[in-house]
């Protein structure tokens, strides 16, 4: 089979490897449609989970099964399924504990461009089947299904990350795909206000439309002094990171009211130490919560999240700023993600 890979860190191309087998419990799927991921720009440019080499890339798409192992009771060839990005083991030990996104090992539940090939091929394989994909929803665009796959799970998670509750005031910082899921969760949590850290056009457009109540800049000086500003001193109930950096949490400890919590999704690609104010923190006894997680995964939170799309409350085409018809544009997509013309959220490049 075909497939487009990371070579090494910062070269990729197309190559051909057999086509993967087929367990028991398991899929062989082949992709519909496929996005690009700015994880895949982190894996491939920065190396932020080492050196791959020839690892197929991509983890987010819909898809068409073509073979199912003689144990998977709820598919079979043909079917049009949704594929989340994070494929867990659902009879193992950390599933069995809450944790099916770490079966494995930490982060053991991102399989795909991370411990094995990823979606962008002519065939891909998915573990546990009946667990992990979710059957495509009757008159659902492919081109939505792939922001199924990572963007809406992982935005969301942000937002249960941070527990956002009615009436909060919640600060969510970066609004790219990922971020824009978030800002849309907070407002079908019940905020009162989300303020977005954000300056691209095209996204606050998105963002507002989502839910978002004002922007802050980052270019018009610390985010943590626009906020205190902007709450009368008070501060921020809640706070969803979804991107930035290292030095992202110092800012958010400082906007961030005692007893609120942080709820973080950004896929931080280098630096060595996550910076916390020991003052702003309470000298460790603010009640400050901080929690970082890989979305958890699954069918049934795929089934639930394709509800919101199907019934009319999350709407997902404005995400997708760019389309490509053809499997040869992948390369073309990737590129645009990393360098981001001002007009990009998420490109989305049907497969066949």
């Amino acid at each position: 089979m075909k497939g487009y890979a990371m070579l090494k860190i910062g070269e990729s191309g197309w190559i051909e490897k057999e086509r993967p087998v087929c367990g028991p419990l398991d899929a062989i799927c082949r992709p519909i449609a496929v996005a690009i991921c700015s994880s895949d720009v982190h894996t491939l440019w920065s190396g932020a989970i080492g050196e791959r080499h020839n690892m197929i890339l991509g983890h987010e798409c819909c898809a068409e099964v073509v073979e199912v192992g003689s144990l998977v009771k709820d598919f079979k060839p043909g079917d049009r399924v949704l594929v989340p990005a994070i494929t867990p083991d659902w009879s193992s030990a950390a599933a069995q504990a809450g944790w099916q996104q770490h079966s494995g090992g930490m982060l053991g539940g991102w399989k795909f461009s991370n411990y094995k090939d990823g979606v962008f091929a002519d065939f891909f394989h998915v573990n546990d089947a009946d667990g992990n994909l979710a059957h495509l929803p009757e008159g659902m665009d492919p081109v939505d299904a792939c922001i199924m796959s990572d963007m809406v799970p992982t935005g969301f998670h942000a937002v249960e990350q941070a527990d956002v509750q009615f009436g909060d005031t919640v600060l969510v910082i970066g609004i790219g795909p990922v971020g824009l899921m978030a800002v849309r969760a907070c407002a079908l949590r019940g905020a009162s206000r989300i303020m977005a850290v954000g300056t691209r056009p095209v996204c606050m457009e998105v963002a507002k439309a989502y839910g978002a109540d004002e922007f802050i800049s980052y270019k018009d000086g610390p985010i943590f002094a626009q906020v205190l500003e902007r709450t009368n001193g008070a501060g921020v109930d809640r706070v969803c990171i979804a991107g930035g950096n290292v030095d992202t949490f110092s800012e958010a400890i400082k906007c961030l009211k005692p007893g609120g919590r942080i709820g973080n999704v950004n896929y931080l690609g280098s630096g060595d130490y996550v910076k916390i104010p020991r003052v702003e923190w309470g000298a460790g006894m603010s009640n400050k919560t901080i929690s970082g997680g890989l979305m958890p995964g699954g069918r049934l939170r795929m089934e639930k999240l394709a509800s919101l799309v199907t019934s009319g409350r999350l709407d997902l085409h404005k995400e997708v700023t760019h389309v490509f018809e053809g499997m040869d544009h992948v390369e073309e997509a990737l590129f645009m993600m990393r360098d981001k013309p001002r007009d990009l959220i998420k490109p989305v490049v049907i497969w066949k």
